[in-house]
């Protein structure tokens, strides 16, 4: 039996870009496309297969410990980054000032799609693994403000449950602006302890 379920919902890759140094700006660069293997896209900052762990993961892992790299990709909707840019009191917010891989259009709450849950680009067959959603920050809020003054600290507010997903290449291929991605999810219930584990760590 399939564990995962092709679903209705598509959406259209809209923008893409790249970092290539971090330490240097958080800013990315707009591509028309990206040729993605096992580790990433080779001119980007996140790619490897490994990655160092990071404050995310504390409560697993010491600060810099090697792990398995699922963060090679950070995708947001342009949904979600039209309401940021509502909440902010901006006319849009350019995908590159947060740091943006990808920008699609088409799925609805897309932040919140399920973790383990698959895009695959409907003609190249190129799949990418979601992880988890992106938690805010306050790292794009220098570039933002650099462009829009005044604005920069209203990020962190305004992306909370809009900040899109972390994601990591399980088939490699070329994803192109203008392809069309299909939403598949994994074939299982939620798991019904979870909101009894969440309070016993709150």
């Amino acid at each position: 039996m399939p564990a995962l379920i092709p679903t209705q919902y598509t959406a259209t890759v809209t923008w893409l870009g790249v970092n290539p140094d971090r330490d240097a700006a958080l800013e990315t660069q707009a591509l028309r496309d990206m040729a993605l293997s096992f580790a990433g896209y080779a001119g980007e900052s996140r790619a490897g297969l490994v990655r160092p762990s990071d404050s995310r993961v504390l409560a697993q892992y010491k600060r810099g410990t090697p792990i398995r790299n699922t963060r090679q990709l950070a995708i947001l909707s342009a949904e979600d980054l039209d309401a940021i840019a509502a909440e902010m009191g901006i006319d849009a917010l350019d995908p590159a000032l947060v740091g943006a891989s990808m920008v699609i259009r088409g799925i609805p709450d897309f932040t919140h799609v399920p973790p383990s849950s698959r895009l695959q680009d409907e003609a190249s067959g190129t799949t990418l693994t979601i992880d988890m959603e992106n938690r805010p920050c306050m790292l794009p809020a220098k570039p933002i403000e650099a462009r829009h003054p005044g604005m920069g600290a209203r990020f962190k507010r305004a992306a909370q449950n809009r900040r899109g997903v972390t994601a990591w290449v399980e088939r490699e291929g070329v994803i192109a602006v203008g392809a069309t991605l299909r939403l598949h999810i994994p074939d299982q219930p939620v798991w019904r302890f979870l909101d009894e584990a969440r309070k016993a760590h709150g």
